[in-house]
């Protein structure tokens, strides 16, 4: 049941926040901020801008490498979001057909000013980083925000979800991974690794499991304690975690699908 609701849940979002978070009276602060960014985005690039600005910031996003050379397309995009958000006066005046692509365009360009960040030989002052900060934090207001309903469903989802299933999870991971019982000891050593490898997930920006990194890291002390693992366990879980990804993608696509094609 939790997982259907979290998939259902998950539907929404992105579109309501990007629809619902810069109304008109924020523009007109959007735009400016954007024109300062776009000045010391130009300042500091080499060459013309590229025909497609679009594709040229993909390709920076893609290579996570962005150079002198790549700021006249992340500069060309920026004042075409302005343009276009200038243009209908609202992300919720904005076309549906549109939507997407603006969206997008927002994404690929704060991740460009994230990767410029870490970029020291771009050599940006200390007054254009905080322009390129506060444009950043503009963007990422407009397409990284979660209403509260959201938050408060996931929580009620995922709470439902432990209190129906938490037996079955506590006895997985506590009694079958392993031919032993779990000890303290181990279970102290497996939520160490969880903890630093989930924290250098985040810091990296890679998608991990929590469910996963811990499962593992018991796996891990019941090898390094020589109590021997429940091969048929272990192969439950690597199946489920192999399928996971194409399953939770084709149930997510459906349900898309659906709610678009009735509502």
């Amino acid at each position: 049941m939790g997982l259907i609701m979290l998939i259902l849940i998950g539907t929404v979002p992105t579109a309501y926040a990007l629809n619902r978070t810069m109304h008109e009276s924020d523009v007109t602060t959007f735009i400016a901020v954007s024109a300062q960014a776009q000045t010391a985005l130009q300042h500091y690039g080499r060459g013309p801008a590229p025909a497609d600005a679009h594709a040229a910031v993909v390709q920076v996003v893609r290579t996570r490498t962005a150079t002198a050379e790549a700021l006249p397309a992340v500069a060309a995009l920026t004042g075409s979001i302005a343009q276009q958000v200038g243009t209908y006066h609202s992300l919720a005046n904005v076309p549906a057909d549109s939507m997407v692509n603006l969206r997008n365009d927002m994404y690929l360009v704060s991740e460009c000013l994230r990767l410029m960040a870490k970029t020291p030989s771009l050599s940006i002052s200390a007054n254009d980083q905080k322009s390129l900060a506060a444009y950043k934090k503009q963007l990422d207001n407009a397409t990284k925000f979660i209403p509260t309903w959201v938050k408060v469903a996931v929580a009620i989802a995922l709470g439902l979800g432990t209190m129906i299933g938490w037996k079955r999870i506590v006895v997985t991971v506590g009694e079958r991974i392993g031919k032993t019982h779990l000890t303290y000891a181990q279970g102290a050593s497996a939520e160490l690794v969880a903890m630093v490898t989930i924290g250098a997930a985040d810091a990296y920006g890679l998608p991990v499991s929590t469910t996963h990194v811990l499962s593992s890291g018991v796996a891990g002390t019941m090898v390094a304690n020589h109590s021997g693992l429940q091969w048929s366990t272990v192969r439950n879980l690597l199946m489920a975690w192999v399928l996971t990804l194409p399953v939770s993608i084709a149930l997510a696509g459906g349900l898309y699908w659906l709610l678009r094609t009735l509502l």
